[in-house]
């Protein structure tokens, strides 16, 4: 990968920074020669003259050629710009685990067996997409969620070092000052206690989450999710943490505000990356409708949709199940059902039960088809023995189709180009729109314009 800002021209990237367009906000970042400072495009500072700035493709290519984050815009807080990650299927799912923590607690060498290739190839990999190793763009990604913590959060120091993936306080400081330029005591001022912590994960604009907001509620599992005052609030469970997070949009800053209420937030830093997946924030609206164009008229086009992903691949499976060839009302009633009789109790709520629990249940208290709850223990017991993400396998189980499968990919895995063409909410919605052009001219977005047929229905 070039160092520099490759995706965009210069010209973009001057009108972008001058005019500080959100659209660009996380595509580019802006290194100012004479401060040595890396800026987002929407920094508030008095922008700098042409000839002292560089132009980069990501925060971690300024942060290596020396500059420091700038304390006005936080360059950390910007949204990922997926286009940085490269086309090659293996970098993008190292990459991914690397945001889920999987260099925390292991090493290079685990992490290339997981992926099926040595140790030597995945440093291959990341020089050539990248320019880094793997260990610099982990704790990259450390120093970016610990310098978060640090504005956003009133948490110990010592306790930011473990939530960002740091094993002591020592190393923390040695790393966040040799790649931040600065020590965390000049960002941190004040310091506290609490079990509650708020961040702001910022998206590009537009983003429509009106329409997220109503599908996530039109879809609350009882005893699971709740509303309160238009803030959406679920219990979870992500590795050995259980919360609850409440989550609300900020216009201003173009971000969402997420609360998250845990006694312990050891894995805050993979948690952070599950967030932003899970409210798809680190989509382009502005590129992705270029390509949903290509196939509907503009005039029904519902600009900065989003697809809200299921917390886990796991509940998005029980959900599926429980919604074939019934209504959206009567599925969450059934999955809600699961929910309070099966779920572990929870601050006056209840975590969604684990697969064994399903897999060991009769399922008595649900008035389905007895193959369906066959279906529901059998989907948990290969998730538990045989889950796999290309969900190999699973066409096996009785009960599970097509459509099951492709929803599984769009809302449990996040994947981005599923086209629900059996799907009844599309059929219907394709009697009122008339596609310009076939399905395969939005690829590989598709699963944009499944949402985008969706939300025509309202």
């Amino acid at each position: 990968m070039k160092t520099e800002a490759s995706q965009l021209d210069t010209m973009t990237c001057q009108r972008a920074r001058l005019a500080r367009d959100a659209r660009f906000d996380g595509r580019f970042f802006i290194a100012v020669k004479t401060t040595g400072i890396y800026c987002r495009p929407i920094c508030p500072a008095s922008p700098p003259k042409e000839s002292n700035v560089t132009y980069f493709d990501s925060a971690i290519g300024a942060s290596q050629a020396g500059f420091r984050p700038c304390l006005r815009c936080r360059p950390d807080s910007a949204p990922s710009s997926p286009a940085w990650q490269g086309t090659d299927t293996t970098i993008i799912r190292a990459l991914k685990l690397i945001d889920e923590g999987a260099l925390n607690e292991g090493d290079i060498s685990t992490l290339a067996s997981r992926l099926g290739i040595s140790d030597r190839y995945l440093r291959q990999l990341f020089k050539r997409h990248l320019g880094i190793t793997p260990t610099y763009y982990a704790q990259h990604q450390r120093c970016l969620l610990a310098k978060k913590l640090l504005h956003e959060s009133h948490l110990p120091i010592h306790e930011i070092a473990i939530a960002s993936g740091f094993n002591s306080v020592r190393r923390f400081n040695e790393v966040f000052k040799k790649i931040m330029t600065i020590p965390p005591s000049q960002i941190r001022r004040t310091q506290g206690k609490e079990t509650s912590l708020t961040l702001q994960l910022a998206y590009r604009p537009p983003f429509d989450w009106v329409a997220m907001f109503e599908f996530l509620k039109m879809r609350c599992v009882e005893g699971l999710e709740w509303i309160e005052d238009n803030v959406y609030c679920r219990t979870f469970a992500y590795q050995s943490t259980h919360g609850i997070i409440k989550v609300s949009q900020n216009t201003k800053q173009h971000c969402l505000n997420v609360v998250i209420d845990s006694e312990q937030l050891k894995d805050i830093f993979g948690l952070t990356n599950h967030l932003r997946r899970c409210f798809d924030l680190d989509s382009d609206s502005f590129t992705i409708e270029r390509y949903i164009g290509q196939v509907m008229p503009s005039a029904e086009i519902h600009s900065g949709l989003r697809i809200p992903s299921v917390w886990s691949i796991f509940e998005a499976g029980i959900r599926a199940i429980c919604g074939q060839q019934v209504s959206v009302s009567a599925a969450h009633k059934l999955v809600s059902k699961i929910v309070t009789n099966l779920g572990s109790p929870f601050h006056d709520h209840f975590l969604f039960p684990a697969p064994q629990v399903i897999a060991d249940s009769e399922l008595a208290f649900l008035k389905m088809p007895l193959a369906r709850k066959e279906t529901l223990r059998n989907f948990a017991r290969w998730f538990i023995n045989d889950f796999n993400e290309s969900l190999i396998g699973l066409s096996d189980i009785k009960g599970i189709g097509p459509w099951t499968i492709d929803y599984l990919k769009m809302r449990g895995l996040s994947d981005s180009d599923i086209w629900l063409a059996s799907d009844l909410g599309v059929k219907n919605a394709l009697k009122k729109v008339s596609l310009i052009n076939p399905p395969s001219h939005a690829q590989p977005f598709r699963s944009y314009l499944t949402f985008q047929l969706w939300r025509q229905l309202n």
